[in-house]
C-alpha cells in the first residue's frame, strides 16, 4: 500500500513536470510568444479554473462544512492575510522591492483544481478534506480584492487596476450571487419535475441535470463569474463522484499545460523558486495556527503541507502584468516549485508516518428471532431428571359390568 502510494506521488510529480515542459515546447514550436494575449487563452483558463471550483465544493461534506464553518471563515480571511504577510516578508528580506507584495498575494491562495483532482487519494479525514476544499474555493475573492487594492497602493493611483474599486467588486459579487441563485432555482425546478414523474423522469431527466452543469459553467467562464460555480457546487450535484474525480485529474493536467504555455516568455527561476518556497512555508504556519484545536490533531500536518498553486495564480499574474511586467516570469516557476514541494513533502510524510489502520467494523446485532447464545458457567452441568411417566388406564379398555 505504502509503496503504491509513493510511486503514485512521484509519478504525478513527473507527469506535472512533463506536462509543463510540453506546454513550453508547443509554444516554442508554434512560435507563440505571448499565449495569454490570444483571445481563447483567458477563456480556456477561466473554464478550467471554474470546473476546479465546482469540483472542489461539490466534494464537500455539507455536515462537516456546517460544523467547521468558523475555521473555514478564519482560513479564507485571516489565513490569507497572514500568508500574504509572511510571503512578502521573505521576498522583501532578499530583494527589498515593495511591489513584490503583489506577487505574495498572487500565490497566497490554494488552487482548487489541484485540491479537487487529488481529493480521491487524500488521506485527510472528511473534516480535513472539507476544510481544505472550502479554503481553496473561497479564498479566491479575497486574493482578487487584495490584488486590486494593493496594486493601487503599491504602484500608484494611475495604475490600470486602480479603477476597479469597491463598487466594481460589489457589482461582480452581486452577479455571482444572481447566477448561483438562478442555478438554484433551476435545480429546484428539475428536482420537482423529476419527483412528479414516475422513475424520476428516466434517463432524460438525469441527462438534463448533468447537462446543466457545463452550460452554467461556460456562462460563468465567459463573464468571469467563477465564484458562482463554487456556490453552485454546494447544492447542485448530479452524476457520480467518481466521474467528477476523474475529470478533475484530466483538467488539472490541462491547466498545468496552460501554465507551461506562459513560460515561453522567459522565467526568473531564482525569484520564482524563492516565491514558491515562501508560499509553501506560509501555508505551514497558517495551517498550524488555524488548526490548534485538538479536533484537528490527526489532519494538522497534512493541512500544513496542503499548499498548491495553479490557474488562479496564472490569472492573477496576467492581471498584474500591465503594472508588474515580470509577474508571469516569477509566478510561473513558483507554481511548479510549490507543486513539487507538495508532492515531495506529502510523500515523505506518508512514508514515515503511515496512516493508522481502519478499525474493524463492529459485528451486526443479531435479530430478536435468532437463537439465544448458550451461556456457559464454571459449574458442571446437571443432567436432566427423567420425566415421570404416569399411566392412566383408559376408560374404553375397562371391562363393562352389567
Amino acid at each position: 500500500m505504502g509503496g503504491t502510494r509513493r510511486s503514485t506521488v512521484w509519478t504525478r510529480s513527473a507527469g506535472l513536470l512533463l506536462t509543463v515542459g510540453a506546454g513550453w515546447l508547443v509554444a516554442m514550436a508554434l512560435g507563440v510568444e505571448d499565449a495569454p494575449s490570444s483571445p481563447g487563452y483567458l477563456f480556456a483558463v477561466n473554464a478550467l479554473l471554474g470546473f476546479g471550483l465546482y469540483a472542489s465544493t461539490r466534494g464537500i461534506d455539507l455536515a462537516e462544512f456546517r460544523r467547521h464553518w468558523g475555521t473555514v471563515v478564519a482560513a479564507v480571511t485571516l489565513g490569507v492575510l497572514l500568508k500574504v504577510a509572511l510571503i512578502f516578508g521573505v521576498l522583501y528580506l532578499f530583494h527589498s522591492r515593495p511591489e513584490h507584495l503583489l506577487l505574495a498575494v498572487a500565490v497566497a491562495q490554494i488552487d482548487p483544481l489541484s485540491v479537487a483532482a487529488l481529493r480521491a487519494g487524500s488521506r485527510l479525514s472528511e473534516a480535513g478534506k472539507t476544510l481544505l476544499a472550502a479554503w481553496s474555493s473561497f479564498d479566491d475573492p479575497i486574493t482578487v480584492l487584495l490584488t486590486v487594492y494593493l496594486t493601487a497602493l503599491v504602484v500608484g493611483g494611475d495604475a490600470p487596476l486602480s479603477g476597479a474599486g469597491l463598487g466594481t467588486f460589489a457589482v461582480n459579487l452581486g452577479l455571482n450571487v444572481a447566477l448561483a441563485g438562478a442555478a438554484f432555482a433551476l435545480w429546484h425546478a428539475i428536482r420537482r419535475r423529476r419527483a412528479s414523474r414516475p422513475g424520476g423522469g428516466g434517463p432524460a431527466g438525469r441527462a438534463a441535470m448533468v447537462a446543466a452543469v457545463p452550460a452554467v459553467g461556460l456562462l460563468a467562464a465567459r463573464f468571469s463569474l467563477l465564484p458562482a460555480l463554487a456556490l453552485i457546487g454546494l447544492f447542485y450535484r448530479p452524476g457520480r463522484d467518481a466521474d467528477v474525480d476523474r475529470a478533475a485529474r484530466v483538467v488539472m493536467y490541462l491547466g498545468t499545460f496552460a501554465v507551461g504555455l506562459v513560460l515561453v516568455g522567459g522565467v526568473d527561476l531564482a525569484t520564482g523558486a524563492l516565491l514558491g518556497l515562501a508560499a509553501f512555508l506560509a501555508q505551514v504556519v497558517a495551517a498550524v495556527l488555524l488548526t490548534a484545536r485538538p479536533q484537528w490533531r490527526g489532519d494538522r500536518t497534512r493541512l500544513a503541507l496542503g499548499q498548491q498553486n495553479g490557474l488562479t495564480a496564472v490569472i492573477l499574474a496576467l492581471m498584474l502584468a500591465p503594472v508588474l511586467p515580470d509577474a508571469v516570469a516569477v509566478i510561473a516557476p513558483a507554481i511548479v516549485v510549490v507543486n513539487l514541494l507538495h508532492a515531495v513533502t506529502n510523500s515523505a510524510f506518508d512514508r514515515f508516518r503511515p496512516p493508522k489502520p481502519e478499525p474493524e467494523p463492529a459485528p451486526e446485532p443479531e435479530s430478536e428471532l435468532a437463537t439465544p447464545p448458550v451461556v456457559r458457567t464454571a459449574f458442571p452441568a446437571v443432567p436432566p431428571r427423567p420425566a415421570l411417566r404416569v399411566e392412566i388406564p383408559s376408560v374404553v379398555d375397562a371391562p363393562v359390568r352389567h
